[in-house]
């Protein structure tokens, strides 16, 4: 596979029409993606990917990110079996985010906390306070069980 055509490379009109992939990484080389269930389209997780997970992405069929935290790459579900088989990969109008479908192998769940999602708090404001409340969305395995080594 080529290298990724450098955004600045194109006119604003050939990023957003043309069927050029030119993605804009960040000044760290790192993309958002958004990982959304293949089949239900609910939201999964939001992770960073950058060139080398991308490429591995669609190479191995599994989806792939970069750990901001660990500053490496890692192949979602490696140690866990949640692993999530790549369907697509969508790109919005300035190509500075991606939205990746997948199926979400294993128990069902995306999240390092069990769950299917990583999003299963809602941001709540109460007397002036800010706040996260649990959606009710229960975890499909026990972290301490399934990361005990």
């Amino acid at each position: 596979m080529n290298g990724f055509v450098d955004p600045k490379a194109l006119t604003k009109q050939e990023l957003e029409s043309s069927e050029v992939f030119a993605p804009r990484f960040d000044k760290d080389g790192l993309i958002l993606a958004i990982t959304c269930d293949a089949e239900t389209k609910d939201v999964l997780m939001a992770a960073y990917m950058n060139e080398e997970a991308i490429r591995l992405t669609f190479e191995t069929g599994f989806v792939h990110y970069f750990s901001r935290s660990r500053q490496k790459l890692w192949k979602k579900g490696e140690s866990s079996g949640e692993l999530q088989e790549f369907v697509e990969m969508r790109t919005d109008c300035d190509q500075d985010i991606l939205q990746v479908s997948a199926i979400q192998t294993g128990s069902g769940a995306a999240c390092h906390t069990g769950r299917k999602s990583c999003l299963y708090r809602k941001v709540e404001v109460s007397n002036g306070e800010f706040r996260v409340a649990d959606i009710g969305m229960k975890p499909l395995f026990d972290p301490a069980e399934k990361y005990k080594s």
